[in-house]
């Protein structure tokens, strides 16, 4: 089923999440729910918090980049009540977009590598590292968890060129070809 993404401006993208009981109802549906909601939307990741869930989950699929990128065919993951352990390497700064922040792309900075613990769609739990691109990905959705955006990260001179766009978004006057939901009306 296709989920609605929350929209920037909406409060449950500033939550942060809760790691997920071992015995979460309905989790194997909602994983791919969260899967099908992504492909609908073109994206390559998308947490919880983007379809309303106050949930430590996230999914990403880079299959749909790696042409510009081999190293990024079938790197499809789950990761449940993750957790980044460690951060290191050069910050680069490059350019995301973000389902929940239509239209808007902007070159964020981020670390090159990362260490990340977590539970796999069945349950398993790793401890691996990422680095480059998937990383990027990773620490992307990642912030989603912690209530951070990737506006939050941009230079301050950055984020006030783009305030009148994110004031449309947070007002749904936004066109999207995936289902939205907006920031509820003060």
């Amino acid at each position: 089923m296709i989920l609605p993404v929350y929209l920037y401006g909406h409060p449950i993208l500033r939550k942060e999440t809760k790691d997920i009981p071992l015995d979460y109802p309905g989790l194997k549906d909602l994983l791919d729910n969260m899967f099908e909601t992504m492909y609908k939307a073109d994206g390559v990741g998308l947490a919880a918090p983007q379809i309303g869930l106050e949930d430590r989950i996230l999914v990403i699929d880079t299959d749909s980049i790696s042409k510009d990128d081999p190293t990024l065919k079938g790197f499809k993951k789950v990761f449940i009540n993750a957790h980044i352990i460690e951060r290191d390497g050069e910050e680069q700064a490059v350019e995301e977009g973000c389902l929940s922040i239509p239209k808007i792309h902007e070159k964020v900075p981020r670390q090159f590598r990362i260490r990340i613990q977590y539970l796999d769609e069945n349950l398993q739990p790793h401890d691996e590292v990422f680095e480059g691109y998937k990383a990027r990905v990773i620490q992307h959705e990642y912030d989603h968890l912690d209530g951070i955006m990737f506006v939050d990260r941009l230079p301050g001179i950055r984020k006030q060129m783009i305030r009148s766009k994110l004031n449309k978004i947070m007002k749904g006057d936004v066109n999207c070809s995936y289902r939205v939901k907006p920031a509820p009306r003060k």
